[in-house]
């Protein structure tokens, strides 16, 4: 089954998401842009207005005089056109009091330099001004109120807001199909790393046709999962035969042994025959051990042929035959296990990794002993005992192959893992646990030894 990723953890989720923030961001500054464009050309288009204004008002000074001014500015006042923006004037003398116009107070314009500004009106609005020296006691002002573009304004904001939503939409409906058609196609690579079988390889071939990037990339990736299929396999050929060739004359070896031992009289001879075959038997035991160390290796995070194990009765059933051992040998096994625990997994080497944890246990704990075997969902298993423990120099080292620690006596140090000392049995439960993506730990305790196994933590 093809793991989901999170979509915040996806590179096309990313893009995609990007893709609307930059045309949201686009959309928005453009209408800025407009707003401010606006704002200015009405300004703009406000200043000449009063400065064509102004200047008619001084052509009528210099041709009338003042009174023929003060005609038409009351002219102007009484005909205000409704598509222009309303007018103020005001004629003054040198003090500042009017003479004629709308406006009662000179505001703080200098007139002798045609300052123009802003000036608030007496009814509150604002209104963009400019004045000037008509003689020695005399000046005029002109003010033109600021249209009210607040309307025009929100109407602009509507089509851009309407437009951005389009746009949004249109870059998040490409971006999702496109993004979506990549990730299938990656995902597709993805399925074919996790499960490198015939159909996985088969489709990567499909899909490559040289089209672009990813295709290319399809490409190598289906002929380097091609390589190390056939580089995997020539291995496990290479190592079955090695150890086919090895084991063979190995108990051959053995068979004469039994043959010597049968003929021979001599009991200080005979007791070292049964050495001899002892030894035999501990190099078959631990290649084979090396041999399952490799297997279970060169298969870790493959998950074709896992099925899901009850994890809870494989325990329970390994609990009864140990509890039974227990009671010969003299030691207290406590058993607790909670019911329904299901994990994907291999039931022979789920099996195997248990027993070894509690051969293990066994072995290192004195008769009078306790050792437990806990099982909770998550899942989480436990294997405690109060014996020797592991010493502190050894714990770093404990589940490496060969590690036998720094102590040879095995009452001394709980390092052998139930392989004759020859430190795999450790090993090869690490490596059946990462087969099966958990972790195998060794966690502190207050007495003896505590092995924990979890599922492995996501990086």
């Amino acid at each position: 089954m093809t793991r989901r990723i999170e979509i915040h953890r996806s590179i096309f989720a990313q893009i995609v998401v990007s893709a609307i923030l930059i045309a949201a961001l686009i959309t928005f500054g453009l209408w800025l842009l407009t707003d401010a464009t606006i704002q200015r050309t009405n300004r703009l288009a406000l200043e000449r207005a009063v400065d064509v204004d102004l200047a008619g008002m001084v052509d009528i000074f210099a041709s009338g005089g003042a009174v023929e001014l003060s005609n038409r500015i009351n002219d102007r006042l009484a005909l205000q056109p409704r598509d222009a923006n309303p007018a103020h004037y005001l004629l003054a003398d040198a003090r500042g009091a009017p003479l004629a116009g709308d406006l009662r107070t000179w505001p703080g314009l200098h007139a002798g330099v045609s300052e123009a500004g802003e000036v608030l009106l007496p009814d509150g609005s604002r209104a963009l001004a400019r004045s000037t020296q008509l003689g020695p006691d005399l000046r005029l002002l002109v003010a033109h109120e600021f249209r009210d573009l607040g309307l025009l304004l929100r109407q602009v904001a509507l089509t851009f807001l309407a437009g951005g939503l389009l746009a949004v939409g249109a870059v998040a409906l490409a971006g999702l199909l496109a993004a979506r058609r990549l990730a299938g196609r990656i995902g597709r690579i993805n399925a074919a790393f996790r499960h490198p079988d015939d159909a996985a390889l088969a489709q990567l071939a499909r899909d490559s046709q040289d089209r672009d990037e990813i295709d290319e990339l399809t490409r190598h990736s289906g002929e380097a999962l091609s390589r190390l299929r056939r580089l995997a396999s020539a291995q496990r050929e290479t190592t079955d035969q090695v150890a086919h060739e090895m084991r063979t004359p190995l108990m051959h070896l053995d068979n004469r042994l039994v043959k010597a031992l049968a003929a021979t009289p001599d009991g200080e001879t005979a007791a070292r025959i049964v050495d001899a075959r002892l030894e035999i038997r501990g190099i078959i035991r631990m290649l084979e051990s090396l041999l399952d160390i490799a297997a279970s290796q060169a298969r870790r995070g493959d998950r074709h042929g896992l099925a899901p194990v009850n994890l809870s009765l494989l325990a329970e059933r390994l609990g009864e035959l140990y509890a039974d051992s227990a009671e010969d040998s003299g030691h207290t096994f406590e058993l607790a296990i909670t019911p329904g625990v299901v994990i994907e997994g291999e039931e022979m080497q789920l099996t195997r990794l248990v027993t070894n944890l509690l051969d293990n246990a066994f072995k290192f704990v004195q008769p009078g002993g306790t050792v437990r075997l806990e099982l909770e969902k998550g899942p989480r298993l436990t294997v405690c005992d109060d014996g020797p423990g592991v010493p502190e120099e050894d714990r770093e080292t404990i589940f490496d192959k060969f590690s036998r620690g720094g102590n040879q006596d095995s009452r001394n140090g709980q390092n052998g893992a139930g392989q004759q000392g020859a430190g795999l049995g450790l090993a090869l439960c690490r490596a059946i646990a990462e087969r099966h993506h958990l972790e195998i730990a060794l966690v502190p305790s207050e007495k003896g030894a505590c092995f924990t196994i979890v599922p492995e933590s996501k990086p």
